[in-house]
């Protein structure tokens, strides 16, 4: 005799395999480790910057950019922001494939992951250049009457501007990108639940209705 199969027993089925918590410990974790190793591949990628160090005939010490080197200042930046958003597209598509953790507890922890794995890139790049080309004072790059002239690389920068604005704009773009794009998926979901459940709309011992035969 088998036993019947109820509400009970068909919601314990479609339960998540894994928890709430530790599905989010995973994203968090999962963008942390992606975020060191952007950092890795920006400071690969990132054009330094060359510059030349004189002085003049007044005994004035100068320096200026070669050729159009000083837009590296703009272009560095903008490669971080670039691969960072790429990571925050990818993550929110593949974090949706997720059925059973739809929902806004889960875009709260892709949000929190992609802000921890920003500013893992940004610490891991900024280290690797400075390790890769070192901290460049102009002041200090030695020049003699014999020796007025001095070509010099500098790091490429990991922000646009060194300010606490500019900086936290930096770390919550990405943020930003994820929720969006989750955000617009979710919107296209016909569902209350997202989907999360596919087969809760109809339970398994649910009778199906048949329209009535017309008389006449």
């Amino acid at each position: 005799m088998t036993d019947a199969v109820g509400p009970e027993t068909f919601r314990l089925a479609g339960a998540p395999r894994r928890s709430r918590s530790r599905a989010l410990g995973t994203v968090l974790l999962g963008l942390t480790v992606t975020g060191v190793f952007i950092g890795g591949l920006w400071a690969w990628i990132a054009p330094p910057i060359h510059a030349v160090v004189a002085i003049t005939h007044t005994g004035e010490r100068v320096h200026d950019y070669l050729g159009n080197e000083s837009q590296h200042f703009f272009d560095a930046p903008c490669l971080m922001l670039g691969l960072l958003s790429l990571v925050a597209i990818v993550t929110a598509v593949l974090v949706w494939q997720w059925r059973e953790h739809r929902g806004p507890g889960m875009v709260i922890g892709l949000a929190i992951g992609m802000v921890t794995g920003a500013a893992a890139a940004a610490a891991v790049g900024a280290a690797l250049v400075r390790l890769r080309y070192g901290a460049l004072n102009f002041d200090a790059i030695p020049l003699s009457a014999d020796h007025k002239l001095a070509y010099v690389i500098q790091a490429p920068p990991v922000f646009f501007a060194q300010s606490p604005l500019q900086v936290m704009a930096t770390i919550v773009w990405p943020a930003a990108i994820a929720a969006l794009v989750y955000a617009l998926i979710a919107a296209g979901s016909a569902r209350d639940d997202l989907g999360a459940l596919p087969a809760a709309d109809q339970p398994p011992n649910a009778l199906s209705v048949e329209p009535e035969a017309s008389v006449s």
